[in-house]
């Protein structure tokens, strides 16, 4: 592996900015106030993936809430985030392109599911489009049906994540 996973820290606010303007649509990508108040306040549940050398190739973040529904509204303000609550979200998961399909991602999901459970979490839920089902649910997400979220004007499907 030429990589690590680690927890964020405000150093990585520049480069996760970049990473997310990279990966998603501009109506969709986070914004980097956004992402400060997100390493301000669920820096344990933001991981980073970056190169031996320090280059962040990718990250997961996600804040925890009571619901088993990811709702837009958590997206946008960090103060909705309820460390103590079941179930750990996943806003994104981001790799950059020159390393994808290298299993980054696969590694940072199952370092966020490592955590959540470790943390005595739920579940995970998240939110994504249609040609992603199918690799959600390789790692046991539940198809919730489409969701409700209205979050870039596109068409998201909730996925659940349940720990027994």
């Amino acid at each position: 592996m030429n990589y690590r996973i680690r927890m964020v820290t405000m150093k990585d606010l520049e480069a996760v900015t970049e990473v997310e303007q990279i990966c998603f649509p501009k109506e969709e990508a986070s914004t980097k106030e956004s992402f400060q108040q997100r390493i301000l306040t669920f820096p344990d549940s933001f991981f980073v993936a970056e190169t031996l050398k320090g280059q962040i190739i990718g990250f997961i973040n996600g804040c925890v809430t009571d619901q088993p529904i990811l709702l837009d509204e958590l997206y946008h303000d960090a103060s909705l985030h309820q460390p103590k609550g079941d179930y750990q979200t996943v806003f994104g998961l981001d790799v950059i392109p020159e390393f994808r399909k290298q299993g980054v991602a696969y590694c940072l999901m199952n370092y966020m599911i490592a955590n959540a459970k470790h943390r005595g979490k739920k579940g995970i839920i998240l939110t994504c489009k249609d040609h992603l089902i199918a690799y959600y649910e390789s790692f046991g997400y539940v198809h919730q049906g489409v969701s409700a979220s209205t979050h870039g004007g596109a068409t998201w499907n909730d996925m659940l994540l349940t720990f027994h």
